[in-house]
């Protein structure tokens, strides 16, 4: 390989001239073939015996590009070597058109670098932390939710009101015709929970089972279905069954069905208040998390090598399919314009750039036992929480995962040693998204 010299085309793209001998290109093609005519099956010929014109003939274009391709794929690492060359993404190989010597392979190898990041000045940076109270008023707001889940519904000879569970047979219409989706039997609603609309729900209260009745509804303007919206439809319905809410007491058997083995209710109390400070715990932890990629990405100016866009671009749309997928659509249908995942993905490899370069030049490592103790935490929320542990333990890609984040939550404490913090009280269902 010629003395490599290197161009500047941009900010981050770079242009270096290479070659490689095509003696040695020949010599290895030649070697290739050979071993390939010992094993190749062409009609007429026994193994071993296929001429070396013919097995050139069939393998010689194949085995070409392959030796060429990985002589090329050398040279241009050799070069990043010898430059100390960051490279980002693959580079794009150009064969020479004013190429001068017939015995080389001359071509241009086109590239970015990453750039260099200066962090920018974080003194001035504010972050806004939360403070928000766990006491026995949340603990008691849970237990109120868990025991709603938990309701049975007993039938009773009254008429239906607020929280009654109604069974019933309907049938609805639209100009006289039966809607799609409009006749249902067994149907089931809980009057004042809201999933169906207000005026179906208003119109069953009062009703006792064994009741007729006819009434209107109308749809909204946006209703989702927009056969449907903005038109009025006759019900005609029948009721089945009407029942009334049971509620289990907080006993010893409600503290069991929460997985509290001896039903002390005292031990469910401190349990579930443990679950609430841990989920509190994370969820501040996010948002000032939040706060501090966001102060990151507008205090350092970033310009994000163009390959590395793309591939988190793709990266990107092969998640949303995977998700679409899962969901049970069918993507052939679903149109995905990149440009709908670039600027996501324009962010994410700038940030991920300002947090390399945190990590790297402040020497933030994940040390074993914070390692260790984001593990632990982890698997508190689980029934069994050493089976989580161990199995953590014993896949690699897992514990690089949690590696990672321990590496996150380094850069987000630095920067939180740089900025100005301020403590934020905020009520607990606030932070819940409850408000």
């Amino acid at each position: 390989m010629q003395h490599a010299q290197i161009e500047e085309l941009s900010s981050l793209e770079r242009r270096i001239n290479l070659s490689v001998e095509l003696s040695s290109i020949e010599s290895e093609v030649a070697s290739r073939l050979k071993q390939i005519a010992r094993t190749a099956r062409i009609d007429g010929f026994r193994n071993g015996k296929v001429p070396m014109s013919l097995v050139a003939k069939k393998y010689g274009g194949e085995v070409h590009q392959e030796v060429l391709g990985t002589a090329v794929e050398r040279a241009f690492a050799s070069a990043v070597q010898t430059h100390q060359l960051k490279v980002a993404g693959m580079p794009r190989i150009e064969p020479r058109a004013d190429a001068a010597r017939e015995d080389l392979f001359e071509f241009y190898a086109v590239f970015e670098v990453y750039p260099k990041i200066e962090l920018g000045d974080l003194s001035q940076a504010g972050i806004s932390r939360p403070v928000v109270e766990v006491g026995e008023a949340q603990v008691d707001k849970t237990i109120d939710v868990l025991v709603k889940q938990r309701v049975q519904y007993d039938s009773i000879d009254r008429a239906a009101q607020q929280g009654d569970l109604v069974t019933l047979n309907y049938v609805g219409k639209t100009d006289g015709e039966i809607f799609d989706g409009g006749e249902a039997r067994g149907f089931r609603v809980v009057l004042g929970e809201g999933r169906t609309l207000p005026e179906f729900e208003a119109a069953l209260l009062d009703v006792k089972t064994g009741d007729s009745k006819q009434f209107d509804v109308t749809f909204p303007a946006n209703y989702q279905a927009a056969s449907l919206a903005g038109k009025t439809a006759r019900f005609e319905v029948e009721i089945t069954d009407v029942a009334a809410p049971k509620l289990p007491e907080v006993d010893a058997e409600f503290a069991r069905s929460l997985g509290i083995e001896d039903g002390d209710v005292a031990k469910m109390r401190a349990e579930i208040r443990a679950n609430l400070e841990r989920e509190v715990k994370n969820r501040i932890k996010a948002q000032i998390k939040d706060q501090v990629m966001e102060i990151l990405l507008t205090s350092t100016a970033v310009e994000a090598p163009k390959a590395l866009v793309r591939n988190e671009m793709q990266r990107l749309m092969d998640q949303a399919r995977s998700d679409m997928q899962e969901r049970g659509m069918d993507i052939a249908k679903v149109p995905m314009p990149t440009d709908l995942f670039e600027q996501r993905a324009q962010k994410r490899v700038a940030l991920g750039l300002i947090l390399a370069e945190i990590v790297q030049s402040k020497q933030l490592t994940a040390q074993a036992d914070a390692v260790s103790a984001m593990i632990e935490e982890l698997a508190q929320s689980y029934e069994d929480p050493q089976d989580v542990i161990d199995w953590y333990r014993k896949t690699p890609e897992k514990m690089q995962e949690i590696s990672s984040l321990v590496l996150e939550d380094n850069v987000v404490n630095w920067v939180l040693s740089q900025a100005k913090i301020t403590d934020k009280p905020l009520a607990f269902d606030e932070l819940m998204g409850k408000a």
